[in-house]
């Protein structure tokens, strides 16, 4: 059996409903930013946190645990800056706890979502695993500490770990069951879809002046799903005995613009947008894209759709979302 922690959240929900086809799966989640409605119904779901050592020395015994899956982490930049202590806690005292519960039982597989915040503000276009880790933020920052932390167990205790650096998750589910929403939500296509829908007036472009074609900032978005089958070739490999100490990045390796986003929406929805230019945020870099070349070397993992795609999948969602 898989545990994943996080199972209800985003990305997590979306990993679970493609890891059901292949695997037993155990969901741990404490629902603070997850949903009850997006939990697959062929999972087993425990509610909790994963920094309750009873309650994983309980999931562990009761259950045949081969490897555990971690979504379960903070994750908004800005709430990091004004409460660093709560992602301390979590993203890695909690992970900590989780880990040393993992090595007590013997479950020696770990899959671990990271994120391009680790990399703070490059001086590359094109990002690969070897370019400098400089987070600019406790974000970043606890989850680099975490990927130091498997480096040094593996090391120590044989603890066999991918960590898997993602850019811009977007998009739904292809049934249109699960998809895209926070609290707030700070996600570009998500908020250009909901003004689209009527639940915004507005959309913010902050800054046009950057040095890109448009003078839009450039990210590099990467379909949930895609992520998703990401992280089981992963699993598959650890649980082969595979490249047992890796870092991946997963993106689309092109990046698309904000501007280009926000004309992709309205090519896809048939609306029209009403676009406010707004001043740059601090710290936004000019382009953040990354190469995937290495998992598609090692694991033979590659973006199958692009960004017309994503937003299609997003748009059924935002029509009609569950939760």
């Amino acid at each position: 059996m898989i545990l994943v922690v996080g199972g209800a959240g985003y990305i997590g929900s979306h990993l679970v409903k493609e890891l059901v086809k292949h695997k037993q799966v155990i969901i741990l989640d404490n629902l603070a930013t997850g949903h009850e409605s997006a939990i697959d119904q062929k999972a087993i779901f425990v509610h909790g946190d994963i920094g309750n050592k009873d309650l994983l020395h309980t999931v562990f015994s009761q259950y045949s645990v081969s490897g555990v899956m971690h979504f379960a982490a903070n994750s908004l930049v800005g709430e990091s800056v004004s409460n660093p202590q709560k992602y301390y806690l979590n993203n890695v005292s909690a992970t900590l706890t989780l880990l040393e519960v993992m090595l007590e039982h013997n479950v020696k597989n770990f899959i671990f979502s990271s994120t391009a915040a680790t990399y703070g503000i490059p001086t590359v276009d094109v990002i690969d695993e070897v370019t400098d880790t400089k987070p600019k933020n406790p974000y970043g920052k606890s989850k680099l500490m975490i990927e130091q932390i498997l480096e040094d167990y593996s090391n120590a205790y044989d603890l066999n770990y991918v960590v898997l650096r993602y850019f811009n998750a977007a998009g739904a589910y292809e049934t249109a069951e699960i998809g895209e929403s926070h609290t707030p939500e700070t996600h570009l296509i998500p908020i250009v879809l909901e003004h689209l829908v009527g639940k915004r007036e507005t959309v913010s472009i902050f800054g046009d002046d950057y040095e890109t074609p448009d003078g839009t900032c450039i990210r590099d978005y990467i379909h949930v799903t895609d992520l998703a089958n990401a992280h089981i070739l992963a699993l598959q490999s650890l649980l082969e005995g595979k490249n047992t100490a890796a870092i991946y990045n997963l993106g689309n390796g092109l990046g698309y613009s904000v501007k280009e986003v926000i004309e992709t929406c309205e090519k896809v929805t048939g609306l029209t947008a009403n676009i406010e230019i707004a001043d740059r945020r601090p710290g936004d870099p000019a382009r953040l894209v990354a190469s995937s070349k290495k998992i598609l070397e090692e694991l033979g993992w590659k973006a199958e759709r692009n960004l017309e795609q994503i937003i299609e999948s997003a748009w059924r969602w935002h029509q009609n979302p569950r939760y």
